[in-house]
């Protein structure tokens, strides 16, 4: 923020400038995007493991707040905002890997991190990158954070990066090998979610929104 009032005075667009109608259009294909992916990545494993959900404690209201909403605002800032556009206007593709790099690094000491996990979360950075590119704003992205987030802790009930909502609308039961459910990482552990990202990257790819790298 500094470096953009200084050096730029205030004139960088961080990505969050729209039309209240864009940004809540992208925002909600976000969510709905992230609520796809992991919902889908939920129902294969459960059809492929013992692991099973049951009725949790319920909604983490508190934590979506102070956790879950500043988490996705924070992190979609820092690392597909200033930085990562910055570098997308030398190099689109080393910026995408240079932040999901980045971004799996962040994580390598959570609770539970598997090299799997890390690399999920290194191609879920190359998912919310090209989230960003779709509409060259950072809206779809968080919503798609957000969501993603939401989704697979307060609402599944798994861990989330290792990290444990303390509610949630279901208790996951990880019953079945860690290679599949994700074991304590969270469904981020999963293969099954490496799957289901490499599937997200290419509808993404297919977007409009790839078409053109201008700055």
């Amino acid at each position: 923020m500094a470096t953009i009032a200084l050096w730029y005075h205030g004139r960088w667009d961080l990505g969050l400038r729209a039309a209240p109608r864009d940004a809540a259009r992208e925002l909600l294909f976000g969510i709905l995007f992230a609520v796809a992916l992991i919902g889908t990545a939920d129902v294969l494993i459960v059809a492929l493991t013992p692991l099973r959900h049951v009725r949790g404690h319920g909604f983490p209201v508190v934590e979506t707040i102070t956790v879950f909403i500043p988490a996705a605002l924070h992190e979609e800032l820092l690392f597909r905002g200033y930085p990562y556009q910055l570098l997308r206007c030398w190099k689109r593709w080393f910026a995408i890997a240079s932040s999901s790099v980045v971004f799996a690094a962040l994580h390598a000491r959570n609770s539970d991190v598997t090299a799997l996990a890390l690399l999920n979360i290194f191609i879920g950075g190359i998912v919310l990158a090209l989230a960003y590119e779709r509409y060259r704003r950072l809206w779809m992205p968080i919503g798609l954070h957000f969501a993603w987030n939401m989704m697979s802790g307060p609402i599944l009930g798994y861990e989330v990066s290792g990290f444990a909502a303390r509610e949630s609308l279901l208790t996951t039961m990880v019953i079945g090998p860690p290679l599949v459910t994700g074991g304590g990482f969270g469904i981020e552990g999963s293969i099954v979610m490496t799957v289901v990202e490499v599937a997200a990257i290419a509808l993404l790819w297919r977007g409009r929104g790839m078409l053109n790298v201008e700055c």
